[in-house]
């Protein structure tokens, strides 16, 4: 058989796969060939069986490239020998470390090495202590360790410091040259109540279209272009980063903070320069006609979502009185936001309901609490101003016929849309799927479901129906909210794509073309071999555009090399997005773990959120916690699981789990390093019904048996690593290992941070000091 180059992925269970980029399924590595490789590292083999279902497994014949990324783990001390068992437990193999690499590491302090000898077949990898993050149970820990696991960057370049130092602390004359003075118009900003950066303002007024009515409506963007320049340090790392990361109680920000909180924040009575979309909306919501132009405003007030909610809600109220001024000028964008509602019905756009959640930390950084986040007129009224702005851009763009990164969500593959119907058959659901499904199909299902008792369920599936989005310079529509042409205008100061989006629109305002040059080839991410190529040509590419009088092949080579460039940045942007959500979930799945460590033995009612082949997945109603409820605590029968219907069901009983379903569980193990938490089934509520039990869902019963064991132990161990690493200290040549914190819910347990994506496939995350993160589509 041919060689197969990809990547190694990991198992804490010892074995691996390969992940092949030709999206060919994966390739099984048993734990033997695991030992000469590392989670991460290129390499090649060939398929040498397959196993009963047809599934290949593999021989390592080649290791292509070491991943040379940190690694992060606990510096633990074994009979003498220092090693470094990996925070991710996906590497499988602890890392030895030389008495003269610690770095004086003290036992049980997380720390980053780098490794200096690879494993082998017979040896383990060898490594040295590059950087010591401090005690486990530090405030914020969590996320020192997510930002290097995931590669995040998190410190600006030296030359970016500069640079930023150099820029100046107001707007100059020099500044407003060309712009359209817009300091009179009472543009606001509506935010969270958190939130630091402003990067957007609206105003809206009434306006004749004919006889007819309509709304002049402004959204004003910060104009980050002015300051970040191609081809200088600020570009780069912006570029590297591509977004900003939100944490709880923490921002990585895409741009550094004189930019991102001050020259390009739309602060309050300061002035600021904009790119601003002027549109003309008509009572059918439908925008008929708008024009881009760079702009000087000044934010006439800050608002925030609450507060617009409440002056909307009650207009002669106490909240309206203290706004008076500004009261006509929300009711005039409430009616436009009314208006293009009227379009997203038209144009069937899928609009699913979801609970997002906020974590509410206290000043160490512990979670106090979870709570829904709740979605108000305001919220919408501001999502539906920045959709119109961003379809505007993308059209402006492709009226142009000028490369961009749109914003692309493709509809169901026919796999999925096939899982789908069958789905919604075996439901008894009458809906059926057209070959090439619409997204107003979609819609329709949700819509006439949303008052089932099985409501959940049959959303859930939907939502797993759709795809992710992606940033692509070829436009194929994005099917979620179904447009034509779509693409981010709205937040260049936390998205690089939506910053070349602003350049792009400049370029052409000016008559002129914009051709991409990636800053510098990322050295993180699996797209960084494509990119690094991509950047090689991007020189070429521009020198190529330029020359009109070219013969129509090399005109057509030139093309296809600045197609492939604007590829490339899409394919970073797309992945480092990813990486960020990821990093996210990962900060978020800790935090519920720790959360979860203090409930032990406590009972609750949860509405199963998943099932699959080897347990139920279950949210806590009242704590928005999930966990795994193994197949093994279900009871004493075999449970036959049912792919299509997605439900378990016993074949003694016939008792059915599917999703939807309440049932009242007790929280057993908590595995931290697992990022898992693990629930027995306490008692039965049926398959998709109302739970059967009547009991209060914060109502908890005493700690006992198993689950009193595992808090007394998990207790008990954390004193003793504690103790052992103030013996450590004193003791260089201390024979016995300090105990590792518990790891109870080993081999069952599955992710704590699991949650679905949203139906556009941008998930995002809300936290307490973070700005909410608006519609990511």
């Amino acid at each position: 058989m041919s060689e197969i180059e990809g990547t190694v992925q990991g198992h804490r269970d010892g074995h691996g796969f390969v992940i092949r980029e030709d999206g060919e399924p994966d390739i099984y590595l048993a734990p033997q060939e695991m030992r000469a490789v590392l989670h991460r590292d290129r390499v090649k083999v060939r398929v040498i069986r397959l196993d009963r279902k047809g599934r290949p497994e593999g021989r390592v014949l080649e290791i292509v490239e070491r991943k040379r990324a940190p690694i992060i783990g606990r510096l633990l001390l074994e009979g003498g020998a220092w090693i470094v068992a990996p925070e991710d437990k996906r590497y499988g193999q602890d890392i030895l470390i030389p008495k003269n690499a610690t770095a004086k590491a003290e036992a049980g302090q997380v720390v980053a090495i780098e490794l200096t000898e690879p494993p082998s077949l017979y040896s383990q990898p060898v490594g040295r202590i590059t950087e010591v993050l401090g005690d486990i149970d530090d405030p914020g820990m969590e996320i020192e360790i997510a930002v290097r696991k995931y590669e995040v960057p998190h410190n600006f370049s030296t030359e970016t410091l500069a640079q930023t130092a150099k820029l100046p602390d107001r707007l100059r004359a020099i500044d407003l040259k060309g712009r359209v003075d817009l300091r009179d118009v009472p543009l606001v900003t509506i935010d969270g109540e958190d939130a630091r950066d402003f990067d957007d303002a609206v105003y809206c007024e009434p306006a004749k279209i004919g006889r007819a009515k309509g709304w002049r409506l402004l959204v004003a963007i910060a104009d980050v272009s002015h300051y970040v320049k191609p081809g200088e340090a600020l570009d780069g790392d912006a570029f590297e980063r591509a977004t900003s990361v939100y944490f709880p109680r923490r921002v990585i920000p895409m741009l550094p903070e004189k930019l991102s909180n001050g020259l390009c924040s739309l602060n309050p009575d300061q002035e600021r320069l904009t790119m601003v979309c002027d549109m003309l909306v008509d009572a059918t919501g439908e925008v008929v006609a708008y024009q881009f132009y760079p702009a000087v405003i000044l934010s006439h007030a800050r608002f925030t979502y609450n507060e617009v909610a409440a002056i909307l809600a009650n207009t002669r109220g106490p909240e309206a009185r203290k706004r008076a001024a500004r009261v006509n000028d929300l009711i005039n964008l409430h009616e436009v936001y009314r208006a293009l509602l009227k379009q997203r019905a038209i144009r069937g756009a899928v609009d699913f309901e979801t609970t997002e959640t906020q974590i509410v930390c206290d000043d160490n950084g512990r979670i106090e609490k979870i709570v829904p986040r709740t979605r108000t007129e305001a919220h919408r009224l501001i999502e539906e101003s920045m959709l119109a702005a961003n379809v505007c851009a993308a059209d402006f763009i492709h009226a142009a016929k000028h490369p961009c990164l749109f914003r692309v969500h493709e509809g169901p593959t026919p796999e999925k849309r096939q899982t789908l119907q069958n789905y919604l058959r075996s439901m008894g659901l009458g809906f059926v799927l057209s070959e090439d499904p619409k997204p107003s199909e979609l819609q329709m299902i949700a819509q006439q479901t949303r008052d089932r008792p099985d409501a959940a369920q049959i959303h859930q599936m939907l939502l797993r129906a759709m795809q992710q989005a992606i940033y692509t310079p070829i436009n194929s529509g994005h099917f979620g909210l179904a447009y034509e042409a779509y693409t981010h205008f709205t937040s260049p100061i936390r998205r690089y794509p939506d910053l070349l989006v602003h350049r792009v629109i400049k370029a052409i305002l000016a008559g002129k073309k914009y051709t991409i040059d990636l800053p510098r080839p990322p050295n993180t991410g699996s797209d960084r071999r494509g990119l690094a190529q991509a950047a090689k040509n991007a020189k070429a590419a521009r020198e190529q555009e330029s020359h009109a009088h070219l013969k129509p092949a090399k005109a057509g080579a030139a093309k296809s090399q600045a197609q492939a460039v604007w590829e490339s940045a899409g394919i970073h942007c797309s992945a480092n997005e990813r990486r960020a959500d990821e990093a996210s979930r990962d900060v978020e799945a800790w935090l519920k773990c720790k959360f979860m460590r203090d409930r032990l033995g406590e009972e609750y009612i949860g509405t199963i959120s998943a099932v699959t082949s080897f347990g139920l997945f279950v949210q806590l109603n009242d704590l928005y916690v999930e966990g795994l409820v193994h197949i093994t605590e279900l009871g004493g029968e075999y449970y036959r699981y049912d792919e299509v219907r997605q439900e378990l069901r016993g074949e003694r009983t016939g008792v059915r789990y599917a999703v939807g379903g309440r049932i009242q569980v007790q929280v057993s193990r908590v595995d931290l390093d697992g990022r898992k938490i693990d629930f027995r089934l306490v008692r039965e509520g049926g398959a998709a019904a109302p739970g059967a039990s009547q009991r209060s869902p914060r109502e908890r019963t005493p700690k006992t048996g198993n689950a009193q064991a595992e808090l007394a132990n998990v207790q008990e161990t954390d004193r003793e690593v504690r103790k052992a690493a103030r013996k450590a200290a004193s003791s260089a040549t201390r024979k016995t290992r300090p105990p590792k914190v518990a790891k109870p819910g080993k081999g069952k347990a599955t992710s704590a941070g699991k949650g679905a994506s949203a139906a556009t496939g941008d998930g995002s995350a809300v936290t307490r000091s973070a700005k909410p993160r608006r519609s990511r589509t």
